[in-house]
């Protein structure tokens, strides 16, 4: 049962019509069947809910405000944007993606009281591809909620990784009407699921790094969190936690270990160019930037300092609950990240030759 839920919170219950979208553009392998119609009827089976929480909640959904200063925590995946969620959402002033909204966003509302201590109950104590600790009401990043509602998400090249860059310069590079529609719509579902008592609104998601111009035209106040880490080490994390969540959720197989180096070195490029093309769009004041050192040495003197260059209200409100998720960190330990030989030898080679090629 738990590795079932486990993999309904990492990709299941998406909507018929997500379904239907990805069916028209990507091509599930034969032996990820059986795979693709466990998460599909999920989506079937609440689908009747669905409706009945469009009905119950829709007013009160356009009626939700959308805050124009949200937080917004990026950098490349596996730099530390998880940890650092973690922490400032420990902070019981902030409105942010849980778990238990983010498996199914489209009857999360409707049915908190029932999905908080199911999952509570059943999901492992630590999350499949990393072993980094979670649970029903962690906090999650908003794509992996967005990937139920549209197809037009980062989320689209982990369920088919043998197109991902075609996914990853559709959806991450670019963005579609439906997206911008289903992004404001997450949104709102957000602040309704964690209700009103909320000072603050804290989103985190590494795809938002190319989509900065995006958000500024949604949200002109935004407050950025920009997390930097060593690219060797953030690539070759997230070549080993790819080839994870092919197996967990994906519906084509992995492409092997050299490939999928190719892919992310070129991916990180491309995210951080367009990170630094829009840099500059970024108001002053608006904008912190983390070495993934700093935060693992010191995150509760990291956290304190994000607060108060973003003018981020209530630390000593929240500086207990932050520490005690740092003394709860402490007890991880990280799985031992090593690529094969061959596909850590190609990541040498194309981070030296990036480095050469920036220096000229």
């Amino acid at each position: 049962m738990a590795s079932l839920v486990d993999r309904l919170v990492a990709g299941g219950c998406i909507a018929p019509s997500t379904l239907a979208s990805a069916l028209r553009l990507s091509r599930v392998s034969w032996r990820r069947w059986p795979q693709a119609l466990a998460l599909g009827l999920s989506g079937v089976a609440v689908q009747p809910l669905a409706w009945l929480q469009s009905l119950l909640y829709g007013r009160a959904l356009r009626q939700v405000e959308l805050p124009s200063d949200p937080v917004i925590l990026i950098g490349h995946w596996r730099s530390g944007t998880t940890y650092l969620h973690q922490l400032m959402a420990a902070d019981p002033q902030v409105a942010t993606a849980r778990n238990a909204l983010t498996i199914a966003p489209q009857v999360a509302l409707l049915l908190k009281p029932l999905l908080v201590p199911l999952l509570r109950r059943w999901m492992t104590a630590t999350r499949p591809i990393d072993a980094v600790p979670w649970g029903s009401m962690d906090p999650q990043e908003d794509e992996v909620g967005l990937a139920r509602l549209s197809f037009d998400t980062n989320m689209a090249g982990v369920a088919f990784p043998q197109e991902y860059p075609f996914h990853f310069r559709r959806c991450v590079l670019s963005s579609t009407p439906g997206f911008r529609r289903q992004f404001l719509r997450f949104c709102r579902l957000t602040l309704l699921h964690e209700g009103s008592d909320k000072s603050h609104w804290l989103i985190k998601n590494s795809a938002h790094t190319a989509r900065v111009p995006l958000l500024l035209e949604l949200f002109p106040k935004a407050r950025f969190v920009l997390l930097q880490r060593d690219p060797v080490d953030s690539i070759r994390s997230l070549v080993q936690v790819k080839q994870n969540l092919a197996d967990l959720v994906g519906l084509q197989h992995a492409p092997d270990a050299v490939r999928q180096v190719e892919e992310t070195v070129l991916a990180h490029h491309l995210l951080m160019e367009a990170f630094d093309a829009a840099r500059a769009q970024i108001p002053v004041g608006q904008l912190v930037e983390v070495p993934y050192e700093a935060l693992v040495e010191a995150p509760l003197a990291t956290v304190e300092r994000i607060y108060s260059e973003l003018s981020i209200a209530g630390w000593q409100q929240a500086k207990p609950q932050v520490a005690a998720r740092v003394e709860q960190a402490k007890h991880y330990r990280a799985r031992p990240v090593q690529l094969e030989p061959k596909a850590e030898q190609r990541l040498q080679v194309l981070m030296k030759s990036a480095a050469a090629h920036s220096d000229a």
